[in-house]
């Protein structure tokens, strides 16, 4: 397996469609944070300063978004999944979603008129434990399919949400277009932040409703003091995170912000599309067996791709290894830093930062990407602990290092 951190300045030709972040724009991502606001468990999720730990790597800043505390689910998933049901749910009795939240999702005269929906997706366990719980909150059902090698605490925490859920023996991809089949077949709704021709409308919810974690941290980072970033870190799988962040980022901030793509290297489609040149994206196969769940998926979201190839300034591909790190070096934080548990998906960027910024082989990739003492660097750690017996065999046993 290759150990070492591969990466692709931007260098795609831009597409025609440059009005493609608009879906993101201010206006529509704050109909997405609304709805959030009106369910009970709706807090803002921490953004924490990691001042030590910035000074210790020589940068002027690192701000860490943690969404292990969203709505009690521990992982941000949760945010696409349950504006994608809202918005549908709206549609369905003709309403704006601005004048429907929990309550009145939830109250006896909406949902006679709505009648019984079940909603189908597939997932490694924080997309699909986060349209169990909504579907469950809003009384519905749901059905979950998860990929070969999911873990079963995952499964039986979406189980424990209500829903109908199992693993299969298929990768992610097939799992998604198993969900797909028999939601069709079955007559329910298809809840997937993998888009395609045909399949658009619910991604581009769900990515609207990521950026509600986009726009609570552009306003924590005020109360840091810290008008913009100058640089963000997001992993990707599918890339609906990546381009919901990026595209929130762009609207906020213009391209002035350098923002970095993250994926597992051994599902690293966007990587590769980047590195194809030709504008395409490019579908990665096989099992994707990375200790990065989340992030194991090998075909990419068209819409977000748009997105992604318009506006961000570099694709990295990452070995198991750096997660890994990551997820120690967030866990046993410097004297005076907030301590993070961030799952192996979550923790990725903050592992790429740190070999970045004390690794002098990657020494290309840093002034690349101009980080130094004026660097104002925002990450989202996208998950706790998901699986905490595999946390623990991470940090605390030390499997997956680099060394291995």
């Amino acid at each position: 397996m290759d150990k070492f951190i591969k990466w692709q300045k931007n260098t795609l030709p831009k597409s025609n469609n440059l009005d493609c972040t608009k879906i993101l724009s201010k206006e529509e991502v704050s109909r997405a944070r609304k709805f959030h606001e009106s369910f009970p468990e709706y807090t803002m999720t921490p953004l924490v300063n990691l001042k030590n730990l910035s000074k210790r790597l020589g940068l002027g800043g690192i701000y860490l978004k943690d969404e292990s505390y969203r709505f009690g689910l521990n992982a941000f998933k949760v945010l696409g999944g349950s504006f994608a049901m809202g918005r549908h749910m709206a549609e369905k009795l003709n309403m704006s979603i601005e004048n429907l939240g929990y309550h009145e999702l939830t109250s006896d005269e909406i949902r006679n008129k709505i009648g019984d929906i079940t909603f189908y997706t597939a997932t490694d366990g924080n997309h699909g434990r986060g349209v169990a719980w909504t579907a469950n909150r809003l009384k519905q059902k749901s059905v979950v399919y998860m990929p070969k090698g999911s873990s079963q605490f995952r499964l039986n925490a979406i189980r424990n949400e209500g829903a109908e859920a199992s693993i299969t023996e298929m990768n992610y991809d097939d799992a998604v277009r198993l969900a797909a089949s028999e939601a069709d077949k079955n007559s329910g709704l298809m809840v997937q932040d993998t888009a395609w021709e045909g399949y658009e409308k619910i991604p581009t919810w769900i990515m609207q409703g990521y950026g509600t974690m986009a726009l609570e941290a552009s306003e924590q980072l005020k109360g840091y003091g810290v008008e913009a970033p100058t640089h963000v870190f997001v992993q990707a799988g599918v890339g609906s995170l990546a381009g919901g962040v990026q595209g929130v980022v762009h609207n906020l901030y213009g391209d002035k912000v350098k923002t970095v793509i993250v994926e597992a290297n051994l599902a690293d489609c966007l990587y590769r599309s980047a590195l194809a040149g030709h504008g395409k994206p490019v579908a990665v196969g096989g099992d994707m067996q990375t200790i990065m769940a989340g992030l194991a998926c090998g075909e990419a979201n068209i819409i977000s791709w748009e997105i992604l190839r318009n506006h961000s300034d570099t694709f990295v591909s990452a070995p198991d290894w750096l997660a890994a790190t990551g997820m120690r070096v967030l866990g046993n934080p410097l004297k005076g830093d907030n301590q993070v548990i961030s799952g192996e998906s979550g923790a990725v960027t903050a592992g790429l930062l740190y070999e970045l910024m004390t690794n002098d082989e990657y020494k290309e990739l840093k002034e690349s990407l101009g980080l130094d003492e004026n660097s104002r660097v925002l990450l989202f750690s996208t998950e706790g602990d998901t699986d905490p017996d595999k946390y623990r065999e991470i940090v605390w046993f030390g499997t997956h290092r680099k060394e291995d």
